[in-house]
């Protein structure tokens, strides 16, 4: 989940470290202003450890850039959505982001600007006399809630899959609620002590003198600064409403295009417009729960139609399906932008729910089964009290499993005191391979397990293992909500009737000729037999091994026969 936050394009990357700096920035300058309630002392040492840091170059060049193109990446993003159909909470965090700069402005001048232009000491008194019971120090109070308030949504946004965060939220939102609190309490608490210092005409003179007050012509400069300031944070808001409304006009004239959900509507969705956007503009329920950022990947679709005239994905929409084993033709629905009409299916329900397996959920490969099943198992724990039974399976299984997981297998589903495998590789050579592998392995575990039970005073335990290779069908299978992948097949019955087969002859591991031959190895004729299974016409070629363990040596063309 770590690497799931910082998952997104440079774009989100910059964005989101942009949007900590200034979250940081915006923190110690909350905790700057309630440390007054601690001490004036308290207030200095804080402030001059802050401003050492941000009114250095260093720290200058990383406010400030952090600010441009936080601002201007939001924006962006706005721009290429094409569309103001968006959550409540995303809504909420746009509007208050588009306030931030315009009630910034004057706080910059009067502060920073002052003390860069004028050498004005921009104490707290300063501004305390500047804002106190004016309509300026309530729309500051207002800055101070609505970026806070931004910032924190900001944050949920971004780390709310995150197992901490959601741990600590209770916790965090105290915290949000109280920190604000305090700083416009210790605001109030100091500009009511200056507003009594300053009723003295004498304070006042002297108060002036230590902050360097403006004069009259020095206030006008500030001011124009101020106008020219705000003139051109509206034309970037300008500019970046006329491109809005640009790239609208032109989706409009251009022909559009159908989006087919598979399960719910066709819809009409101009080109270059992600499928997530024209899911939410239609009314078509699709389940985004980091809200379209490209991390959590619940927003992702499989496409039946319409595949390879999508534009490639990105590098960072390629590693978050990777991420989860997305399959080749799966896409996140916030980032692709069909040019063409394409037919999706939603693989998650608009309640996170996995949604009902279908056509594109079922595939059809070819690949390598394994049966494995452990002899005598009923004679063995008869008698025994249940946990006795319990703690064989798990140490059973404990030695055997992990050799199958090396080797590139996945344990389907458990039955009792045996298991199955699949082997799902890119080719059936590959497939074929990696279960011989895992036949191996298995035999080399059961002998140390073997081995231990020897030193413990307990008979060793047999096992007999079937492998065949041929097509199966994958999917999930079941009631919708509770239908596991798993696999079915002709091959899947063949592989375990050559399980049943190894106690007749007397061998540890069968395996099937088309194994074999698709892993491109060889068995010599002599250790070959042929094996009339039920069900099936025709007779099967198979290996059988005494020894599970000596599956290696097929790599040389030799075989311990029964």
């Amino acid at each position: 989940m770590a690497q799931a936050i910082w998952r997104g394009s440079w774009a989100t990357r910059v964005r989101i470290i942009s949007g900590l700096i200034l979250m940081l920035y915006l923190t110690l300058h909350i905790m700057n202003i309630a440390a007054i309630l601690i001490s004036p002392t308290a207030f200095d040492l804080f402030q001059a450890a802050r401003l050492w840091v941000t009114r250095s170059d260093v720290g200058t060049v990383i406010v400030v850039g952090a600010m441009l193109s936080h601002m201007i990446l939001s924006l962006g993003k706005v721009v290429v959505s094409r569309t103001l159909r968006m959550p409540l909470t995303d809504w909420v965090q746009l509007v208050l982001g588009l306030l931030i700069p315009l009630m910034l402005v004057d706080h910059l001048v009067f502060t920073r600007a002052a003390h860069e232009m004028l050498g004005v000491n921009t104490m707290l008194g300063y501004v305390t006399r500047l804002i106190w019971d004016t309509t300026d120090g309530w729309g500051q109070a207002a800055l101070l809630i609505i970026a806070w308030v931004h910032g924190c949504i900001g944050m949920h946004m971004w780390l709310r899959l995150t197992d901490w965060w959601q741990r600590w939220v209770p916790w965090l939102i105290g915290v949000a609620v109280t920190l604000p609190i305090l700083a416009l309490v210790g605001y109030v608490t100091f500009a009511r002590t200056i507003d009594g210092l300053l009723s003295n005409p004498q304070g006042e003179q002297v108060a002036h003198a230590a902050w360097n007050w403006p004069d009259a012509d020095g206030f006008a400069a500030l001011t124009t600064a101020a106008t020219n300031m705000t003139y051109a944070v509206w034309a970037v808001l300008g500019l970046a409403i006329a491109a809005f409304l640009v790239r609208r006009i032109y989706a409009a004239i251009a022909r559009p295009i159908r989006i087919h959900y598979v399960d719910g509507p066709s819809v009409r969705a101009p080109r270059g417009q992600t499928i997530l956007q024209t899911s939410r503009i239609s009314g078509v329920p699709h389940t985004a729960l980091c809200g379209g950022r490209g991390r959590c990947t619940t927003c992702r679709v499989i496409v039946e139609d319409g595949l390879d005239d999508l534009p490639a994905p990105s590098e960072a929409e390629a590693r978050s399906l990777a991420a989860v084993g997305a399959p080749p033709n799966a896409r996140l629905a916030c980032q692709v932008r069909p040019g063409q009409s394409v037919r999706v299916f939603r693989v998650f329900d608009r309640d996170g729910k996995q949604s009902r397996a279908h056509a594109s959920q079922g595939k059809e490969a070819q690949l390598a089964v394994l049966f494995l099943d452990m002899r005598g198992f009923t004679a063995r724990t008869d008698g025994q009290l249940p946990y006795d039974v319990v703690h064989l399976l798990n140490r059973f299984f404990d030695e055997i499993v992990p050799p199958i997981n090396a080797a590139g297998g996945t344990v389907d589903k458990y039955m009792g005191d045996g298991l199955m495998a699949v082997f799902e590789q890119n080719s059936a050579k590959a497939s074929a391979k990696a279960a011989i592998d895992a036949v191996q392995g298995v035999g080399t575990a059961l002998r140390g397990f073997n081995y231990k039970l020897a030193g413990e005073g307990s008979a060793p335990v047999a096992i007999g293992i079937g492998v065949h290779l041929g097509n199966v069908v994958l999917g999930e299978i079941g009631a919708a909500g509770q239908a596991p992948r798993t696999l079915i097949g002709d091959t899947v019955n063949i592989a375990s009737r050559l399980e049943s087969e190894t106690k007749t002859l007397g061998a540890q591991a069968l395996i099937s000729i088309d194994v074999i031959n698709a892993a491109g190895m060889t068995a010599p004729h002599s250790a070959r037999i042929s094996l009339n299974l039920r069900g099936r016409d025709a007779p099967l070629g198979a290996v059988a091994l005494e020894d599970a363990a000596d599956a290696r040596v097929l790599r040389s063309g030799m075989s311990r026969t029964a």
